[in-house]
């Protein structure tokens, strides 16, 4: 079924994108487009990505950093 009737997104495309990191509908639209047109899908896209595992999503929600610093050694 399509999520995003303006770029072609199907529902599995976005749950791949999730299965592959994606967490917000931001990040999916980066990564396909979906939502960057009319703005009809987002809340179907939210819907889609839940409340479900995502590790930065996780860090978030007990207060710890999304993300760590590089070394400066790389």
């Amino acid at each position: 079924m399509y999520v995003c009737s303006c770029f072609g997104v199907t529902e599995d495309q976005v749950k791949q994108h999730a299965d592959n990191g994606a967490c917000t509908p931001r990040q999916i639209a980066s990564a396909c487009k979906a939502g960057t047109d009319c703005g009809g899908c987002v809340r179907r896209i939210q819907a889609l990505l839940g409340r479900g595992a995502c590790p930065r999503r996780e860090l978030l929600d007990q207060r710890a950093p999304a993300l760590v610093p590089l070394d400066d050694a790389a």
